[in-house]
């Protein structure tokens, strides 16, 4: 029996872990994987989605700001953080089920979760019971939000409809990227069935609601160093059938070295290989997501290799078909991971990137009101800053409105004002990390947090979540100490607390609110 139990160790939950251990709190991590570090150990860099740094402060700005930028010597810094607190962490098990009291969370009952050599998570029809834990307090730090959901806490997926919140951005998306390239098997011959990588249009209108979530991918390297390289290797079953679309978007964009390299590798980020939005084709797959969020291990560990084995694919196609040019085919072929920054895992990243998956359904919805700074919540326990960034959700066949040419298209992509977002830090509220008292009194969720879909996208940001889950360590400790529900906590105590110990949870004013 432990104070405080934090579930996932990403870099939200290592803070969160450190911040009850430093309120004199005894503290267990569980991590699924064999690695600390989330993202930031797996190509994002600590202060990447940063705009403004001076609206991050606690043990964000201290400490995981300064662990560098190389994925391998962040995991090293967590892993050395952590263990240097004498802070216990049980590595490769995960949640299978969890028992309560009222609403009151009382152990989580573990199952085993051992990565293979390329990081992809064990199915759960492979998992054996793993083991319990039991704690006052729970702190759920996943990308998944898995503790929240078997405790039977709601939570949100996909996008809303534009009326659900008064969002103009909200639910189903006018098209990007459409191309006049024939979706069907045989060209012109719609009882031949879409091509492999395109899926049917469900036809719902622009600002419906629908169940999708944005495009995941691999923030990985590549090198063509021989001493660092690893073979990017065509996956079992390979067929260049299934390519067959990269096929007829090679032809249309011809000899433009520049677009090609946007299919793969992909947009350079800040060294590392991104999801490249202006491509219509690019590193990863679209569409699988939607499976992924609310997914049991065995439809995640799939999916987490669907992605390892289209990368794999597209890169062979682009490196042996004769119809990729010849230059773009040599220079794809040249390429492998780069086994220099993930060298446990072959190059491959140890995280995928889970950029929403379930959102709490808590006592306050983050929306693009806060986003845009139309609102003041009174319970602020840490600040954010984007643009709303939402990768595409699908790829679908599109007749161009105004020809009437049927081709393919990509929706759900918009990136709303940028990495600076409005310019001005907007606070999370307190009430945005709590489920409500009759859902569950004694967790709190700083990852997969309270917010539509819109306001999710502004707000997952890594730095977001390490502040947010160092707050919400400081309500856990002092929760525990009350001995009352985390909602039930004074506010002013918790703010005077973060303030205490350097967090920023105020901005400057800002013209508008109401």
């Amino acid at each position: 029996m432990v104070d405080v139990c934090v579930y996932g160790g990403t870099p939200a939950g290592c803070v969160a872990a450190m911040t009850a251990h430093q309120e004199g709190a005894s503290v267990v991590l569980i991590e699924p994987s064999r690695w600390l570090g989330g993202m930031l150990s797996a190509g994002i860099k600590p202060a990447q989605d940063c705009p403004i740094p001076a609206a991050v402060g606690g043990l964000t700005s201290t400490t995981v700001f300064g662990f560098g930028n190389n994925p391998h010597d962040v995991q090293r810094a967590f892993q050395d953080w952590i263990a240097g607190a004498g802070i216990e962490v049980i590595f490769e098990h995960r949640a299978r089920s969890v028992t309560r009291d009222g609403n009151r969370i009382t152990a989580i009952h573990l199952e085993t979760s051992g990565p293979d050599k390329w990081g992809v998570p064990l199915p759960a029809s492979e998992s054996v019971p793993g083991g319990d834990v039991r704690a006052a307090v729970f702190i759920d730090a996943s990308y998944e939000g898995d503790l929240m959901a078997l405790a039977g806490v709601p939570y949100r997926t996909g996008r809303e409809a534009r009326d659900a919140y008064g969002e103009d951005l909200a639910g189903v998306h006018p098209v990007t990227n459409w191309t006049p390239i024939d979706p069907y098997v045989v060209p012109g011959d719609r009882t031949s069935g879409l091509l492999p990588l395109i899926e049917p249009d469900h036809g719902l209108p622009v600002g419906a609601a629908d169940d999708y979530t944005q495009a995941y991918n691999y923030r990985f390297y590549v090198t063509t160093d021989p001493a660092r390289r690893a073979n990017l290797t065509p996956p079992d079953g390979y067929s260049p059938a299934d390519y067959e679309l990269v096929r007829r978007y090679v032809a249309h964009l011809g000899p433009n070295l520049e677009a090609l390299r946007g299919i793969f590798p992909g947009w350079i980020n800040s060294g590392e290989y991104n999801y490249q939005r202006a491509s219509l084709i690019t590193n990863a797959p679209l569409g699988v997501s939607r499976a992924y969020q609310n997914g049991n291990w065995d439809d995640r560990s799939r999916i987490w290799r669907h992605h390892i084995d289209y990368l794999r694919g597209l890169h062979h196609f682009l490196s042996t078909d004769p119809a990729v040019p010849a230059e773009f085919r040599a220079e794809t072929a040249a390429y492998g991971l780069d086994a220099s920054v993930f060298p446990e895992t072959e190059g491959w990243p140890p995280q995928l990137y889970v950029r929403a998956a379930r959102r709490l359904d808590g006592v306050y919805t983050v929306t693009r009101d806060d986003v845009s700074n139309q609102t003041r919540p009174g319970d602020g326990i840490g600040l954010a800053l984007f643009g709303v960034d939402v990768y595409p959700v699908r790829r679908i066949p599109h007749r161009n409105p105004e020809t009437g040419q049927l081709g393919v298209a990509t929706e759900g992509d918009m990136f709303i004002g940028g990495h600076l977002g409005t310019g001005h830090p907007y606070p999370v509220p307190y009430r945005a990390i709590t489920p409500r008292r009759a859902d569950c009194g004694n967790l709190l969720v700083p990852v997969c947090l309270s917010a539509s879909h819109i306001g999710y996208a502004a707000t997952r940001m890594e730095p977001v979540f390490c502040v947010l889950a160092e707050s919400a360590a400081v309500a856990a400790v002092q929760s525990l100490r009350a001995q009352t529900d985390v909602q039930n906590l004074d506010i002013a105590d918790l703010q005077n607390r973060l303030v205490d110990r350097g967090q920023v949870i105020t901005w400057n004013t800002f013209d508008g609110a109401r």
